[in-house]
């Protein structure tokens, strides 16, 4: 049987006794250090740090698809409110041979409605949205409050006009018939 390298420096008298049990304490010592945790070596500093790199990324990037996916959420609760609005307060569209125009991105639709529901549209009292690829009519309060939420499906919403007489205004004589469409 072969003999230890310690053995052999022992025996060659390279090494004394008391020189190979002081090495024996020292290594035994740090075996156990380094079981505690008490003594970190250079490769385990780098691996700690590196996966404590990991871990953060980790967090990072969980934390990002969270947000994402709570953006979701709440996008999808936003689209069930504007939902909800327009099915409860649409108004029938009533029939009509009045053309109204107006654009679906950017498409030019027209939709034959009543005179009393052009007025109406004209006058900022009534809204067209887009719901499920039909087109329904609200209310201008309805609307607005859709519009807070999401602007895009609000298609049609006239600002009211109140008739303001403008002193200056070189056409204030000439007065717009009420037939005239476009």
């Amino acid at each position: 049987m072969a003999k230890s390298l310690q053995e052999q420096l022992l025996g060659a008298g390279l090494v004394d006794k008391k020189k190979v049990n002081k090495l024996k304490a020292e290594k035994l010592q740090h075996k156990q250090k380094v079981k505690k945790g008490k003594v970190v070596d250079q490769s385990d500093a780098q691996r700690q740090a590196e996966l404590k790199r990991q871990r953060e990324e980790k967090a990072a990037k969980d934390k990002a698809l969270n947000l994402e996916r709570q953006r979701e959420l709440e996008q999808k609760a936003i689209q069930g409110q504007i939902r909800q609005m327009i099915m409860q307060n649409r108004i029938n569209k009533q029939d009509g041979d009045i053309a109204y125009h107006f654009t679906d991105h950017k498409k030019v639709k027209k939709l034959y409605i009543s005179q009393g529901m052009h007025d109406d549209l004209t006058k900022g009292r009534l809204a067209i949205v887009a719901l499920d690829g039909a087109y329904e009519f609200i209310p201008e309060p309805v609307a607005v409050k859709i519009s807070e939420r999401d602007a895009e499906c609000i298609l049609v919403c006239n600002n009211r006009v109140d008739t303001v007489e403008d002193e200056e205004d070189p056409y204030a004589d000439f007065q717009i018939p009420d037939d005239l469409m476009w």
